[in-house]
C-alpha cells in the first residue's frame, strides 16, 4: 500500500450485513500516528467511544515505541470529525501527530481497539 504522507454502520441501520461506511468518491483512510503522554491514559478506549459517534471504521493500537497509532476510513469530512474529537479530549496528553492518507480500502467494517 502507497502512503502518501501529510503534515497536520453496523446496528445504525439494523441490517447485520450492512458496511458501517457507504464507499463514495471522498472515501479515504489515514493513517494517524500520536506522539506524547499517549499510553496508560485511556487513548484507545476514548478514540473508540468517540469513533462510535462518527462514521468511521478503522483501529486503534499501542506501538512498541511509545505512540499510539489510529487506522481510520471514511468520508474526508467524518474522519476530519473524528479526528479534531480525538485531539480536544486528548489536547494534554498529545505532543505531535503525523498523518499519512491512503486509498480507501473497505476492508474494515468496525473501528476496534486491538491488542
Amino acid at each position: 500500500m502507497l502512503w502518501q504522507y501529510n503534515e497536520l454502520s453496523i446496528g445504525v441501520l439494523g441490517d447485520y450485513n450492512c458496511p458501517r461506511v457507504s464507499r463514495t468518491m471522498s472515501n479515504q483512510q489515514r493513517q494517524v500516528c500520536f506522539s506524547g503522554a499517549v499510553q496508560g491514559v485511556g487513548f484507545r478506549f476514548t478514540a473508540r467511544r468517540i469513533a462510535d459517534r462518527h462514521d468511521v471504521t478503522g483501529y486503534v493500537r499501542n506501538l512498541p515505541d511509545g505512540r499510539v497509532e489510529c487506522i481510520v476510513e471514511g468520508e474526508s469530512s467524518e474522519i476530519d470529525a473524528f479526528l479534531k474529537e480525538l485531539n480536544r479530549a486528548m489536547a494534554p496528553y498529545i505532543r505531535s501527530q503525523r498523518q499519512n492518507v491512503a486509498p480507501y480500502s473497505g476492508e474494515l467494517d468496525s473501528f476496534t481497539i486491538r491488542f
